[in-house]
C-alpha cells in the first residue's frame, strides 16, 4: 500500500512537469492540432506516468509517449501501433488481462508488469535533447526506486535501455562487465 501512495504521489508531481518548454509546445501543439483520424476527440497532451502492477517483476522501459497515442490517451502505449502489438504479446504471457488498449479507462489491467518510459512528453521527431532526457530522469529514478521487486527489465528501443542503463548506474549499481547492447530483433 505505501509504495502504491508513493508512485501515486509521483504520479501527480509527473503529470505537473513543465520543465521543458519544445516538449510542453509539441504536445500541446500535437492535441491543437490533430490528424483527421482523431479530430474531436480531447487530448490528454500531458506528461504520462508509467503504470502497472506496483508489485511488478517486469519493467518496460520506452523512450516517449507518441504525439497522437499516449499524448492523446492518457497511457502510454495506448492507442498507436506500437501499443497495438505490445498489449496483445503482453496478454498472450498473461501479463495483460486484454489484449488491447485504446484509451486509459478501457479496462486494461497489468499483472506482474509496469510500463514506463524515458521521456514523458512526445518529443518532436521522437529525439528528446540530452537536456529533456536530463530532466526526466529523476523521475524514473524514483519509479526505479519505488518498484522494488522488478527482475526482468525489456528496453523498447535505444533511448529506453539507455536511460534505465543509466538510471541504475545512479542508483549505484555496478556496471556490468559486459554491457548488454541493445538490438531490434535481438
Amino acid at each position: 500500500m505505501q509504495d502504491r501512495t508513493a508512485l501515486a504521489r509521483l504520479d501527480a508531481r509527473i503529470v505537473r512537469c513543465v520543465r521543458c518548454p519544445r516538449l510542453v509546445a509539441h504536445r500541446e501543439g500535437a492535441a491543437a492540432a490533430p490528424p483527421r483520424r482523431y479530430r474531436g476527440q480531447r487530448y490528454w497532451a500531458r506528461p504520462l506516468p508509467g503504470f502497472g502492477d506496483p508489485r511488478a517483476r517486469l519493467l518496460l522501459v520506452g523512450l516517449a509517449p507518441a504525439a497522437h497515442g499516449g499524448n492523446r490517451t492518457g497511457r502510454l502505449f495506448t492507442g498507436d501501433r506500437s501499443g497495438d502489438w505490445l498489449f496483445d504479446a503482453l496478454h498472450h504471457a498473461g501479463f495483460a488481462n486484454q489484449p488491447t488498449s485504446r484509451d486509459r479507462r478501457d479496462g486494461l489491467r497489468l499483472r506482474d508488469a509496469w510500463i514506463t518510459a524515458a521521456i514523458r512528453c512526445a518529443p518532436p521527431a521522437n529525439k528528446p535533447t540530452p537536456r529533456e532526457m536530463a530532466r526526466c530522469e529523476p523521475f524514473l529514478l524514483e519509479e526505479l526506486r519505488l518498484l522494488s521487486r522488478v527482475r526482468v527489465v525489456v528496453g523498447l528501443g535505444r533511448i529506453g535501455w539507455q536511460a534505465y542503463l543509466r538510471a541504475r548506474r545512479a542508483q549505484g549499481a555496478a556496471r556490468p562487465r559486459r554491457r548488454p547492447a541493445f538490438g531490434h530483433g535481438a
